[in-house]
């Protein structure tokens, strides 16, 4: 894959450009603060995480053309907290400004089935899949990939949204009607022993650097705990971080790429999906690592020589989930608690209002 891009520094005092305006963008507009930059965020929705911390905030849906326009003047790169924003909005913005990634790279992580299919063409393996895009797919899929598999919706879907489980009882008919006619991808079931995480950030010389791989506890879909570092094999390890490398690599990606993997039940390490940004199962980093994933992602963004992503101490990072935000005065009480909430108005089932980490004993 070859893409252009400048390889020029953003000095600090520039402004970083940043689509999306949830937690992932506060947390990375203190770091970019810190480090001398002014932050501007686009994003739908007003008083947001990250516009509240930021020196400007265009509230807008993601394809006006004319905000994009007025925004991209504005600042001198644009990056991503979030990365469903729609290919030509990026390609617009890629045209008045250094956009980094790039808007191939998005193109590629938008898609499951592009991504995995990109993973498959390096010789990175993934769960077995078969696209869907009619009934008739989906039950040619189920006869070669077997049940249980899982449907899943190629684009948008997060934290368990726009999937089904395919069991030996499911009615695919019905299962197919809950996708709404959105191009879909099986996946096949595969045994596994844990999942996992690597954060890799590469630069624009192409220079990278990978914090040590994470184990992530799911309830209900989303992120419930993150352990770090993983407790597995050095070579587990290394193999993990290998093919972080390779991908990030082949991509010509210049930021911060998650990688969320599987540690199969025989000792193998599949790929089941990227993210083109900070994510949550780096959230530990902010205080156990010498350089935080969101240091480092306003480092590799800028151009800057990337950090040492080392750990100082060993953590565990839980997300706070409705509710759980209400548990901020009990979490404080604990010494080695680190109590970080994200500013927003309203607590609903499920949503990510915080997170804390406690950091451990290396």
């Amino acid at each position: 894959m070859t893409q252009d891009f400048d390889t020029r520094i953003i000095a600090p005092g520039s402004t970083i450009g940043i689509m999306g305006n949830g937690q992932l963008g506060r947390m990375a507009a203190f770091c970019a603060a810190e480090l001398g930059y002014k932050v501007h965020v686009f994003g739908p929705g007003a008083d947001s995480p990250t516009e509240q911390v930021c020196a400007k905030a265009t509230v807008a849906d993601y394809t006006d053309l004319d905000a994009l326009r007025a925004f991209a003047e504005d600042v001198d790169v644009v990056t991503f907290e979030f990365e469903n924003v729609p290919h030509d909005s990026v390609k617009l913005l890629s045209e008045l400004v250094p956009v980094r990634p790039g808007w191939k790279c998005l193109h590629i992580s938008q898609n499951r089935l592009r991504e995995k299919t990109f993973c498959n063409e390096h010789g990175i393996g993934t769960a077995p899949f078969e696209a869907v895009r009619s009934l008739a797919d989906l039950e040619a899929a189920v006869a070669k990939l077997g049940r249980p598999s899982v449907l899943k919706t190629t684009e948008l879907g997060y934290d368990g949204k726009g999937q089904v489980k395919i069991n030996a009882d499911t009615d695919l008919a019905e299962a197919w009607d809950e996708m709404k006619g959105a191009e879909a991808i099986l996946e096949g079931f595969i045994s596994f022993e844990r999942e996992i995480s690597v954060i890799v950030a590469r630069g624009v010389q192409g220079d990278t650097a990978c914090f040590c791989p994470v184990e992530n506890v799911h309830t209900n879909h989303i992120l419930d705990v993150t352990v770090a570092p993983a407790e597995i094999a050095d070579s587990l390890s290394k193999k993990a971080e290998d093919i972080a490398i390779k991908l990030v690599s082949a991509m010509e990606f210049v930021g911060l790429l998650a990688v969320e993997m599987f540690v199969t039940t025989d000792g193998d390490i599949l790929v089941n999906e990227v993210a083109p940004r900070p994510h949550n199962s780096g959230h530990w980093t902010i205080d156990a690592c010498i350089t935080s994933q969101f240091e480092q992602f306003i480092r590799a963004v800028c151009g800057l020589p990337l950090g040492d992503p080392a750990h100082h101490s060993k953590a565990r990072m839980k997300n706070l989930l409705g509710d759980d935000i209400n548990d901020w005065q009990a979490i404080l009480t604990e010494p080695n608690a680190k109590l970080h909430l994200y500013g927003k108005a309203e607590a609903k089932p499920g949503r990510k209002m915080g997170h804390v980490t406690w950091v451990l004993p290396k």
